[in-house]
């Protein structure tokens, strides 16, 4: 008996929880999105340096990261401008 009322109240209290979170995530949330997006591009363009020119002093510990990356870095330039990848080692196109 008690299981289904302690049920009802943390179903009650998820909805509390949910609604007081919207009211306050709403408002911010483009611009939250925002700021990650810009983090993430700053943190992509540091991965792949190397590929755009500029000597990446950190290249060999990020290799375990580039296969995983490849189509966040193919939506990346193409967001930046660049029609097709920079030259430099692979083809993202």
């Amino acid at each position: 008996m008690s299981f289904t009322w302690r049920a009802a109240l943390r179903r009650r209290l998820r909805a509390a929880r949910d609604i007081y979170e919207e009211m306050y995530f709403a408002p911010y949330r483009s611009q939250m999105y925002r700021a990650y997006r810009e983090q993430r591009d700053i943190f992509l363009l540091l991965s792949f340096s190397d590929l755009l020119g500029t000597p990446n002093p950190a290249a060999f510990y990020a290799l375990e990261l580039y296969p995983d990356l490849l189509e966040e870095f193919h939506q990346w330039h193409l967001r930046m401008g660049m029609e097709q990848a920079p030259e430099g080692g692979f083809r993202c196109c």
